[in-house]
């Protein structure tokens, strides 16, 4: 610096490292945005992540999308990475950081991670009907026939509890209608879900993890970190149910349970 000023070389680098990393360029003194003057108290969280994730003002309709679809995943009982989180913190009360941690590196294609791979699936149909021109309910059999004939698990569809349909999702999608953001995610979704027992022989309805892709991408979400909605909105629930866990333990419980459940059956 010369008399408290960048040397000119210096504050290009600076300059073309920000339009290359935009988070980095966004906040801060040199950044496009002021942390006190343009965002604390004028912005929610949602809209802000969504403004570092891409670098531009979310739309209000995408803000509430994906207000809703968190919503709709924070919180689903004592399911594996809730159980995870609960006995880590057990194991080591003073690091809820790392009971949180527990919980979310479950966060795969089976468990919660699952909107990821169902929005794959969507925007792979989305874009073949986009370029090729082709109808959406053939596009879409093929689609399923080739997930059917793979022997792949079709994601985001079924679901252990909600046997005769998901109303997270129903509810979700008929907020996107509501919005007037439903598009090509949304309706492929749909004719999924009506073309899924002719080819995969059995009923399966959509659960809250299709159901998130398809409002999302047709919102203007990034496709590829779908799967961080679910892990920032499970990160929050999982705080919750730390905390109750510090004030009305249930670990032992969890212990003990899986103990009297399983039979040794080992040779020695």
């Amino acid at each position: 610096a010369v008399d408290g000023r960048l040397d000119p070389e210096v504050a290009e680098l600076r300059r073309q490292l920000q339009n290359r990393h935009h988070v980095a360029g966004l906040i801060g003194e040199s950044g496009r945005m002021d942390e006190v003057r343009d965002l604390i108290g004028k912005v929610d969280f949602t809209e802000f992540f969504l403004f570092l994730l891409t670098g531009d003002r979310p739309t209000p309709v995408l803000v509430k999308l994906v207000d809703a679809s968190m919503v709709a995943i924070c919180e689903h009982g004592l399911v594996p990475s809730v159980q995870a989180a609960r006995m880590t913190l057990h194991a080591a009360p003073d690091a809820l950081q790392g009971a949180v941690a527990a919980g979310l590196l479950g966060a795969g294609s089976v468990m919660f991670g699952t909107s990821e791979n169902a929005g794959r699936v969507l925007a792979d149909i989305a874009a073949i009907v986009a370029t090729q021109k082709r109808p959406l309910d053939q596009v879409v059999f093929e689609k399923l026939t080739q997930i059917r004939q793979a022997k792949e698990p079709l994601p985001g569809f079924g679901h252990r509890t909600h046997s005769n349909g998901d109303p997270r999702a129903t509810r979700l999608l008929e907020y996107a209608d509501e919005l007037g953001v439903s598009g090509t995610h949304c309706a492929a979704l749909r004719e999924i879900a009506r073309q899924v027992e002719k080819v995969f022989g059995r009923k399966l309805l959509p659960n809250i993890q299709s159901a998130i892709p398809a409002v999302l991408l047709d919102g203007g979400f990034p496709a590829e970190v779908l799967r961080g909605v679910p892990i920032v909105a499970r990160a929050a629930g999982l705080i919750a149910h730390l905390a109750e866990e510090n004030h009305r333990p249930i670990s032992n419980d969890l212990w003990y349970s899986a103990e009297a459940a399983i039979d040794y059956d080992g040779a020695l």
